[in-house]
């Protein structure tokens, strides 16, 4: 028999988890990095920022009124920081009853703000300006929601 302070002293012990109490860490294959799925993830979850930016460029090359493409490009990008900060707050929420409707309300609020961008571009500069905005959100609105279809469903989290 194994003297008592032996880790096999006890024959019908638990198994142990990996990275419990004895300070061992995870065992996980030898990566140096993110996977490379993970990577593209991350470049394609802000690629219509990017676009937009490039947009903002091409747009004024063409001779697009300033204060719409401004307005558009500005409203896209204020919308998407906004989106990030109510994610977190999202995660915060326990209940999921709850979540969904901060869920909701974030994203109609989010909507009704990009509405809002593209009627002031228009009372502040003229229906061009309006239109341009509009172009600008619904170029970038598109690309926003083709990443999502190809990258399909969120990772869900495990609930603990």
């Amino acid at each position: 028999m194994p003297p008592s302070h032996s880790k096999y002293a006890n024959p019908v012990s638990q198994p142990r988890e990996i990275g419990d109490a004895e300070g061992t860490q995870p065992t996980s294959p030898s990566h140096d990095g993110p996977s490379l799925a993970a990577r593209v993830r991350g470049v394609l979850r802000y690629l219509d920022v990017a676009l937009v930016a490039v947009a903002i460029v091409v747009a004024l090359a063409y001779g697009a009124p300033a204060l719409g493409v401004g307005f558009g490009a500005g409203g896209w990008i204020v919308q998407r920081v906004l989106g990030e900060v109510d994610r977190r707050w999202v995660r915060n929420v326990k209940e999921p009853r709850t979540q969904l409707g901060v869920t909701l309300f974030e994203g109609f609020a989010r909507i009704w703000l990009l509405a809002i961008v593209i009627i002031i571009a228009a009372l502040v500069g003229g229906r061009a300006d309006g239109l341009t905005a509009a172009l600008m959100i619904c170029g970038a609105y598109t690309v926003a929601l083709a990443i999502k279809v190809i990258s399909g469903p969120p990772n869900r989290r495990v609930s603990q």
